[in-house]
């Protein structure tokens, strides 16, 4: 039986980490909640565990969280398969942009196996040498970087090439959402590139197309056609950030519910469009 001593003990270890440990978890996951819940099991198992047996605390628990993770995978992929229209992960919005690990990249890796994934998150991401990663997901050295090394080919195309400059991607995202809500189509299609993408996750729960739409004049006019709704039923706009490492927003929309929106940008002009409204995945911003 755990004591209150030992937890507090655990606890005192376990805490100053856990900023790692979830960004270790979501970006295996793609999921707030599902993240939250591999750190209290990885914390459950932490307390059972001898802690004075542990040389290096972090690099056990970052061990334990990466196979809960990738058990968790294997669910969530047969999860994915049922899933109703465009998945997309869940949004975090953060004051500043998180280069690493972009929305498109994270697409990018549910591409991969859990395993090519765990090892190119935690050599190409997050530092670790293949033998620490080897290590960490019961493969051999030389196994891990072969892993690491299919996972890049398969991402390359999914990392920034021209990174937009930080306050400039804001200003673009704040004039997407007036151009977009105020029903300017003008403006708004100064803004999109000529392959320009949306993508919306409504996870059958609310209104959203069940496939990408794909090119300048399918976006331009499916906004024309929303331009109508917001002139009757105007979003609030709540903030204005990088989502998932995009410049983008968060609304509140007339029917109560908030939705994420962030811009792919590329020479300034946006090239892909992600639009979260599955109620599912935005519990975590209210």
């Amino acid at each position: 039986m755990t004591t209150d001593v030992g937890r507090a003990d655990a606890a005192a270890t376990f805490d100053p980490l856990r900023p790692k440990l979830m960004r270790v978890a979501y970006r295996m996951l793609g999921s707030v909640a599902d993240a939250e819940d591999m750190l209290q099991e990885a914390f459950i198992r932490w307390l059972r565990t001898d802690r004075g047996a542990v040389r290096e605390p972090e690099a056990f628990l970052r061990r334990t969280v990466t196979r809960l993770c990738l058990d968790q995978l294997k669910s969530a992929q047969r999860q994915r398969e049922t899933y109703i229209g465009p998945w997309l992960p869940e949004p975090i919005v953060e004051e500043e942009a998180d280069e690493d690990v972009t929305l498109p990249l994270m697409l990018a890796l549910e591409r991969l196996s859990p395993l090519e994934r765990a090892a190119f998150l935690l050599h190409d991401v997050f530092g670790l040498g293949f033998e620490e990663v080897a290590a960490t997901i019961g493969r051999e050295e030389a196994a891990c970087r072969k892993l690491a090394a299919r996972a890049r080919d398969h991402v390359r195309e999914a990392r920034p090439r021209f990174k937009v400059e930080k306050q400039r991607g804001l200003e673009i995202a704040q004039a997407f959402f007036a151009a977009s809500r105020d029903g300017d189509m003008k403006a708004l299609g100064a803004m999109l590139a000529a392959d320009v993408s949306s993508h919306a996750d409504g996870g059958g729960k609310r209104p959203a197309a069940m496939q990408p739409i794909l090119g300048f004049d399918a976006v331009m006019k499916v906004f024309a056609t929303l331009a109508g709704l917001f002139r009757e039923h105007r979003s609030q706009l709540v903030r204005v950030g990088f989502i998932n490492g995009l410049p983008g927003f968060v609304t509140l929309e007339a029917d109560g519910e908030l939705q994420a929106t962030a811009l792919d940008i590329e020479d300034g002009k946006v090239t892909a469009i992600y639009v979260v409204r599955n109620p599912d995945k935005l519990r975590h911003l209210h």
